[in-house]
């Protein structure tokens, strides 16, 4: 156990940030985990860097969250934003002990931390300005989740969380550069019939250096280009609450019609702000080792065989100039025993039932990445 963790703080440290002497590197762990803070700390001091340490507990941030007002969560912000000006890198240890610790918090209260702390700290801040990597930590939850006992969820991950990421991100050069020649995408599936544009839009890989586990690459959709309906077939959890059966009509490049497990509250979400119902992001999941979902979107967005669409913020990196505090990422999986599916460039078939199926794409078919 103890050289799995020396090996991800290696790589986290290394390749994923490429921490130098004298940078500052915020490592903040939400659910104590303290081998794995311990081993970021001597890695960064390894390579010459400054570690600074913060810890959270997800009962106190519910409580924090649960008590809220506009002044205090502004208040929250100014002072978590302080700090991340003040760090050069950024990393997130994340071991939730309950994903619906937050499931009893008013939608409003949430839409306060969405709208004011996480959008001016992360989306203002964090995201575009800092070199950050985001990961989940094993724990007794997580292992639920995947159906496994801890110690196979804990093989599962740490052969996932230490892919050869540079050999994937060599294997993914070819979609990126057909995504940026791509107009109009296609998508098939049972359920669903949507047509958008892409074009114009950069394709960034997600290749280690962001999120643990990684293994997509992204774009945006052109914004009012979205024509058609999907039906998301992996559960998600948002704000501590588990949705299944969403499905999605839209005209225009808005979600006109949303339905659901929980059809109420799920527009309510959407409507938090003018953006939250149009898309951020389009993206394609490649990670070989993860094949089904677990309400954990880190894992869950590059499961091979699925794509992600969606509804929020788009990157700045690859931006159709949608806003919104929220970014939600809903994952298709269309690998053929969950129903199959399509994705069409510019009427060519490139992905059938989660295979890529053109030449020059299938370095990403999973037997050529593991």
């Amino acid at each position: 156990m103890d050289l799995r963790i020396n090996e991800l703080a290696s790589r986290l440290v290394r390749y994923s940030l490429n921490l130098q002497p004298g940078e500052k590197v915020l490592i903040e762990n939400i659910g104590l985990q303290p081998e794995m803070v311990r081993a970021l700390v001597r890695e960064s001091f390894a390579v010459g860097a400054l570690p600074l340490v913060t810890i959270k507990d997800q009962q106190v941030m519910r409580a924090m969250i649960q008590g809220t007002s506009e002044e205090h969560m502004e208040l929250m912000a100014k002072h978590e934003l302080s700090r991340m000006q003040d760090v050069d890198a950024y990393i997130a240890v994340r071991a939730y002990e309950n994903i619906n610790e937050y499931s009893d918090i008013p939608e409003e209260k949430m839409g306060l931390y969405s709208r004011i702390f996480y959008k001016k700290v992360h989306f203002g801040d964090r995201i575009p300005n800092k070199r950050w990597v985001v990961l989940r930590y094993p724990n007794q939850s997580m292992a639920q989740l995947s159906n496994m006992s801890l110690e196979s969820f804990e093989t599962f991950y740490f052969n996932v969380c230490n892919l050869d990421y540079a050999k994937m991100s060599k294997a993914m050069d070819p979609l990126v550069e057909l995504m940026e020649k791509t107009d109009r995408v296609h998508i098939k599936a049972p359920g669903t019939d949507l047509r958008f544009s892409i074009k114009g839009i950069p394709a960034i890989k997600c290749d280690g250096h962001r999120n643990i586990p990684d293994g997509e690459v992204y774009t945006s959709p052109v914004l009012d280009s979205v024509e058609g309906t999907i039906s998301y077939n992996a559960a998600s959890n948002y704000h501590s609450t588990s949705f299944t059966d969403i499905r999605f009509t839209f005209s225009k490049g808005k979600i006109v019609e949303a339905t659901s497990s929980n059809t109420k509250l799920i527009n309510e979400i959407l409507d938090t702000d003018e953006g939250a119902r149009y898309i951020g992001e389009f993206a394609i999941g490649i990670n070989p080792h993860i094949l089904h979902p677990m309400q954990d979107i880190l894992f869950d967005e590059k499961i091979a065989g699925s794509f992600h669409f969606t509804p929020g913020n788009a990157y700045d990196v690859a931006d159709n100039g949608n806003r919104s505090s929220i970014h939600w990422d809903l994952v298709q999986i269309q690998r053929p025993e969950y129903g199959g599916g399509e994705i069409w460039f510019d009427d060519v078939l490139i992905r059938k039932d989660g295979r890529f199926v053109i030449p020059a794409l299938e370095g990403l078919n999973p037997e050529n990445l593991v």
